[in-house]
């Protein structure tokens, strides 16, 4: 029988070492563990980016064969998507160079919406109003479309908001209180905030007479709807200059607000047009009536070629066929970008929206 090995008195210093390699070691797998959790997270951002700049109807297949995997990218993809096209650092603009100049201080860029056929309504009447128009009709009993132009500088303080009131020098005009109980919101197409900013009180008014009103879901008015008209205002200005804008309903439901004969609109549109220089940069948007509250614009994008179909209105008429053609047959993949601090700022007017 062997002798027992007597056991090893270990020094104080040779523990100390011991110690001291195991703690580095434990550090080190730590490291690791958080680089590859970071590569792992970077992975998945880059992926939702990509997966949200497609097309929608392909984000849309994917969501019938992959529901879960859909909502997943999407939900880290659309608000980092959002940020990076904002920097310009991800998707893609229609734009095509003009050899003329751009309308400066005109309320319509080439040319006002023309009727081709339905859905639009054929009695439409188009209002002056001064820094915006309204195609207006009796027969909806609200505006089919509104052309307006908000130029870079904010020259004027909002006021007080005014009342809406009826407008009398208009045929069929609602009264202020038609909407009231009815579930949807008197929404403005002119809007309130970018014609208060730039024309002042008394064009300010004018947004409110019920001829530039139309009934808008609450989530739409008060959630995409609106932050897209604070881009337009505060950002997109800023960063290109000034902005043409046609905004619009389409009419194809037959839908009337409770206990009245004003029709509401199935969709609502928005076509925005800049120029720098030569370059001028065009996207449409088309938002249903009952959009989710969080909603993101982008993924509402739709060619003016196709909205045209839908809303049987030609857009952007008096621009030459070579210019006309490709600028509204591309589906651009972003909104306009705009400048970083602005491009940060869109998280809290998210916030404020929602």
């Amino acid at each position: 029988m062997s002798a027992k090995r007597p056991k090893r008195n270990l020094s104080a210093r040779t523990r100390k070492k011991r110690g001291t390699r195991k703690r580095t070691s434990s550090r080190r797998a730590a490291r690791w563990a958080s680089l590859l959790g970071f590569a792992g997270l970077l992975m998945w951002a880059a992926a939702g980016v990509w997966f949200v700049h497609h097309p929608p109807r392909w984000i849309e297949s994917k969501a019938q064969t992959s529901p879960l995997l859909t909502h997943v990218l999407c939900a880290i993809g659309n608000p980092l998507g959002d940020l990076t096209d904002s920097l310009a650092w991800t998707g893609h603009d229609a734009v095509y160079e003009y050899d003329e100049e751009a309308p400066a201080g005109q309320v319509l860029f080439a040319g006002a919406p023309v009727r081709t056929g339905a859905p639009a309504p054929d009695d439409i009447q188009i209002l002056d109003r001064g820094e915006f128009l309204v195609g207006w009709s009796p027969k909806l009993r609200h505006p089919v479309w509104v052309a307006y132009h908000v130029p870079r500088e904010a020259r004027y303080e909002v006021g007080k908001r005014p009342s809406f009131l009826r407008d009398k020098s208009v045929p069929n005009c609602p009264l202020s209180g038609a909407y009231d109980h009815s579930g949807y919101d008197r929404g403005h197409m002119a809007p309130n905030y970018a014609i208060a900013t730039r024309f002042g009180p008394q064009a300010q008014r004018k947004t409110f007479l019920m001829s530039n009103i139309s009934p808008q879901s609450p989530p739409l008015n008060r959630g995409v709807w609106r932050e897209v008209e604070h881009r337009i205002a505060d950002f997109w200005t800023a960063r290109w200059g000034e902005i043409w804008v046609v905004v619009g309903s389409v009419s194809d439901s037959y839908e009337k607000l409770p206990g009245t004969d004003i029709d509401v609109p199935s969709q609502y549109y928005a076509v925005v047009v800049c120029q720098e220089g030569l370059n001028i940069r065009a996207f449409a948007l088309l938002f249903g009536q009952h959009v989710p509250w969080r909603c993101w614009p982008t993924r509402n994008l739709i060619t003016i070629d196709e909205l045209e179909e839908r809303t049987g209105l030609d857009f952007l008429p008096d621009l030459p066929d070579f210019i006309q053609r490709p600028l509204e047959a591309e589906l651009p993949s972003r909104l306009l970008p705009m400048r970083p601090l602005d491009a940060l700022k869109t998280i809290g007017l998210r916030l404020k929206c929602y």
